[in-house]
């Protein structure tokens, strides 16, 4: 009888620690699974999708109508004080010309930028045309630079690929460094025809030369945080400048595809930050108006080249299109025809036409607000915002 005590006892001791250690690893366990489920729950949030323009879209939500139409106007300078421009229609950017420097020393031309943009609440585009050869604004004055930048095809001639390289980086450099964020280059266009208005600014007459040469500078571009602007689109081929008359390119649409569109779409590749569209009538595309005023031309760059940065028009003080009254106003036909940014300089008449025709509904403020945010993306990817 004592034994079969002493065993019950036993027994009973044995199932108690059974039942303890069953709890201990129940706790552990539970526990184990709750970390997990911590764990899981926290990967989830590193891997959830992060808006990387919440920050742009928080700014354009607190802007004025005027100040979102403000920004689509890139002004041209050309030695007028830009401040009360500035100032009263909130423009989004500054284009100088060779006057804006010339017999300036480089401090004198960052004191003028340093303040435009001390009277701008949103930093400006500060641009200007630095293709090299015949258009130079600010490497032709010898206070700037001690000589001015080569045309792209005589520095490939000296020195091959390495030179046109070592180029791009040192122009981007040099703008810099005067507080110029863009270079509105480089040129896409192809031309044979020593004749035509484009022919000693094109790098070549060959499509895969020249898309290279556009590759390199836009890639050295990039790398500064120096802007590029790829131009003129559709291409220039061998017509004629639409400064001074119209012009019609009767070229069909798959040559176009397979030859000058090629630079274009290697900038593209290349991270080009924005197109500029010039004022040649193209029948292929659109028979009835100027690449920069063209619907159809726009969804070319945008549907068939898949560029979704910046499209900008030519100056629209240019007598293709400024000499054509029934294209007036003009900002508000060549932003409805898909342009972001507006080269200009009237801005006093065209941009209280656009206000008007945002304030009317003709123009949505969805669609102010998609071109808005573009400019304002393209100028966070410069660190300027």
């Amino acid at each position: 009888m004592k034994r079969k005590k002493i065993i019950a006892s036993v027994l009973a001791a044995v199932m108690a620690l059974t039942a303890l250690v069953g709890c201990q690893n129940s706790g552990e366990s539970s526990k184990a699974e709750t970390s997990a489920g911590e764990q899981n729950t926290q990967a989830n949030e590193s891997t959830a999708p992060v808006d990387p323009y919440a920050d742009i879209d928080l700014k354009i939500s607190r802007m004025t109508v005027e100040e979102k139409v403000g920004q689509l106007f890139y002004v041209n300078c050309r030695g007028n004080d830009m401040s009360d421009a500035i100032n009263k229609y909130h423009i989004g950017g500054v284009l100088l010309f060779g006057v804006d420097f010339d017999g300036k020393t480089k401090e004198e031309v960052n004191a003028d930028i340093n303040a435009m943009q001390s009277n701008a609440k949103i930093p400006l585009i500060i641009g200007t045309d630095e293709e090299g050869g015949t258009v130079v604004r600010a490497s032709d004055n010898p206070k700037l630079r001690e000589s001015a930048y080569l045309s792209p095809s005589e520095t490939f001639a000296n020195g091959g690929w390495s030179a046109v390289e070592d180029d791009a980086y040192d122009k981007a450099e040099f703008l810099l460094s005067l507080g110029v964020n863009v270079n509105m280059a480089p040129v896409c266009d192809i031309t044979s025809d020593p004749d035509s208005f484009m022919y000693y600014r094109s790098f070549s007459s060959d499509a895969a030369s020249t898309s290279r040469f556009v590759e390199t500078v836009v890639k050295a571009s990039k790398e500064k945080k120096l802007g590029t602007v790829l131009k003129h689109f559709p291409g220039y081929g061998d017509n004629g400048d639409t400064h001074y008359s119209d012009a019609t390119d009767s070229r069909t649409f798959s040559e176009l595809q397979n030859n000058d569109f090629l630079p274009f779409q290697a900038g593209i590749a290349a991270g080009a930050d924005s197109i500029l569209v010039s004022h040649i009538t193209v029948n292929s595309i659109d028979s009835g108006n100027p690449a920069s005023l063209s619907e159809p031309v726009h969804e070319v760059i945008r549907d068939t080249l898949k560029f979704d940065g910046v499209v900008m028009t030519d100056d629209l003080d240019m007598f293709a299109v400024d000499a054509l009254d029934i294209y007036e106003p003009l900002s508000v036909v060549a932003f409805k025809a898909g342009n972001d940014f507006l080269c200009c300089g009237d801005i006093e008449s065209e941009y209280n036409a656009l206000l008007t025709a945002v304030q009317n509904g003709e123009i949505t403020t969805d669609r102010l607000d998609e071109s808005v945010k573009r400019i304002l993306i393209w100028k966070r990817n410069l660190d300027i915002l």
